[in-house]
């Protein structure tokens, strides 16, 4: 059939209608035109579906594809602070560590102070005072909350050297500052490593803010946290206020040379 042959005549003479030629019956009296429909013209068939093409998807960046971007890597420098601290906790939980207090770090060094106690420090949350010897559960899930997040965040745009070092220069340098400055007292915990890195991270975005150019980092909510961080020796003894500014000055001078190095 023609594809000029728009219709056809029913052949019931008091019907006559044009009906499709496409169908059996007349749909107006129901005679039968035709024992089956004809094929369609392949140019009149319906279209079918063209087959969805997969999207694109890209893979991992690697080391130097992007000038100024690093490569994706995960944040195994920031992963290897919170467990080397969990790892203290549960050891001191378990009883494997006789007394958890001989890792704080106490002034004056040297005797029975030994200098050693300023590396193990940032990683012992011992309470220095009441009867438990390993309370500071708060202060330990806020402080490695903070570690967790701005120490990730470091270490997507600087690498995991950046983050050890910064964290160093706030933990364990805010704790033999305090250990020098502050005899008598014991002093434990990262509040001093996790303000570093916290500062470290913000210095682009206010450097940006400053300048008049555009940031991307939340830098009031970066306020909150430091802000808390620096009240916690109110709350926990063993937090140490001097290492707290400390690692607010480690950060300010690690950020600026950090951000110097990329050219901001």
């Amino acid at each position: 059939m023609s594809r000029a042959d728009l219709f056809v005549v029913c052949k019931n003479p008091e019907c006559g209608a044009e009906v499709s030629p496409y169908v059996t019956e007349c749909p107006y009296c129901g005679t039968r035109l035709q024992k089956r429909a004809p094929k369609l013209d392949r140019a009149l068939q319906p279209a079918r579906r063209a087959r969805r093409m997969p999207a694109p998807s890209l893979g991992r960046l690697r080391a130097d594809e992007i000038p100024g971007i690093r490569a994706d890597s995960g944040p195994f420098a920031t992963a290897a602070i919170i467990l080397g601290t969990c790892g203290v906790w549960v050891a001191s939980r378990g009883g494997y560590i006789n007394n958890p207090v001989n890792l704080l770090a106490r002034g004056p060094l040297g005797g029975a102070n030994p200098w050693w106690r300023v590396l193990t420090a940032p990683f012992a949350y011992v309470a220095t005072s009441g009867t438990s010897q390993v309370g500071s559960g708060a202060y330990q899930f806020f402080t490695l909350l903070v570690i967790a997040v701005f120490g990730w965040l470091l270490e997507r745009r600087h690498g995991a050297l950046a983050v050890l070092a910064v964290f160093a220069l706030g933990a364990i340098g805010g704790e033999l500052v305090s250990a020098l400055v502050w005899t008598g007292r014991s002093w434990g915990g990262a509040n001093g490593g996790a303000l570093a890195l916290l500062c470290a991270w913000a210095l682009p975005d206010l450097l940006a803010r400053r300048a008049g150019r555009d940031y991307g980092g939340d830098l009031l909510g970066a306020g909150v946290v430091a802000a808390a961080m620096l009240a916690l020796p109110l709350v926990r003894p063993e937090a140490s206020p001097v290492a707290g500014g400390v690692g607010v000055l480690a950060g300010y001078l690690a950020g600026a040379g950090l951000a110097r190095r990329q050219g901001h």
